[in-house]
């Protein structure tokens, strides 16, 4: 499914909307089919919004990238009344300018004769400057090359949306692969509930809480094997001390609970249409016990048949030769 530039689109326009006597006019379509769905895309730049188009168009959707608002009602109406396009998605962000005030108007009038599913992508500070930094692009509103500024600004600007939007999605912890993955999972047709994606993710409360956190739990009680001579260099994924960690009694019960508690928990999150649930396990570093103990829940709870990653926050990464 090819991706629409921008002359197309407005190619698009002209020849669907401005010949109404021709046999093309919109009134003139099938009967809209009840599968028909509309997703909008849209975010911070340098979120992902790139990536999950791309994913979408790969699913299927019929994809345009950063379509004109005055015409998104009119697109909808053809998703609606096509009889060849029944899933569209297209990417709304911060190019529209001052115009995105009137999204929410917009969108409330679409939903009245499309199912439409809006998504807003984000991510933290940290995570966008460091990808802006990586690709050397320039940010849109960046017009001295001061991202921060810039971002302060997008945020600001795509507020309305983000209020609005059904799903927000925090890629900070998120590759190109995962997050495509996720989309994969969450849209593509006969997906099922257990499609909801743990995030089991590990941090050092010296450092702060993370702020994307759903569940948080403190392992500051276990052992810590940084007071162990051979261990001091190590951090939770090396086999010695994840074993040290779980050898523990006060370990075992733990991990019991707290994975008997998500078993509990996790079908009442999906049945009340939660994507994506993020668990958070912390100790004094970030290096040894919570990192362990996120590594094993997430192994627990993929047995179980649920789809886990594992991010880990504040543990030093390995130095390059």
């Amino acid at each position: 499914m090819a991706r629409r530039t921008i002359p197309e689109k407005a190619k698009l326009a002209r020849s669907t909307y401005a010949q109404p006597a021709q046999s093309t006019r919109l009134d003139s379509k099938p009967t809209p089919t009840a599968a028909s769905e509309l997703v909008i895309l849209t975010g911070l730049s340098g979120s992902g919004k790139a990536s999950a188009l791309k994913t979408f168009e790969d699913l299927g959707f019929y994809s345009v990238d950063n379509l004109p608002l005055e015409l998104l009602p009119r697109f909808a109406d053809l998703v609606r009344q096509s009889a060849e396009i029944d899933r569209a998605a297209l990417v709304v962000d911060v190019r529209e300018g001052q115009t995105l005030e009137r999204f929410p108007t917009i969108l409330q009038q679409i939903r009245k004769s499309l199912a439409t599913t809006v998504i807003f992508l984000e991510a933290s500070e940290a995570a966008l400057l460091r990808r802006y930094s990586e690709t050397r692009r320039p940010h849109p509103l960046a017009k001295s090359g001061m991202v921060r500024s810039a971002l302060e600004s997008e945020r600001a600007l795509l507020d309305p949306i983000r209020n609005v939007a059904d799903l927000t999605l925090d890629t900070s912890n998120f590759n190109v692969h995962e997050l495509r993955a996720y989309l994969q999972a969450k849209f593509e047709s006969g997906s099922t509930g257990r499609n909801l994606l743990i995030s089991a993710i590990s941090f050092g409360y010296k450092n702060g809480v993370p702020l994307e956190a759903d569940l948080v739990f403190d392992v500051r009680f276990l052992p810590n094997p940084h007071f162990i001579p051979e261990f001091r260099k190590l951090t939770g994924k090396h086999p010695k001390v994840s074993a040290y960690v779980r050898n523990f009694p006060q370990t075992q019960e733990f991990l019991d609970r707290v994975t008997e508690m998500l078993l509990f928990l996790l079908p009442h999150y999906i049945q009340e249409g939660k994507s994506y649930l993020t668990v958070a396990f912390g100790c004094t570093g970030g290096q040894h016990r919570s990192v362990a103990i996120a590594e094993e829940m997430a192994k627990r709870l993929g047995k179980q048949g649920y789809r886990v990653k594992t991010a880990h926050r504040d543990m030093p990464r390995p130095k390059r030769g």
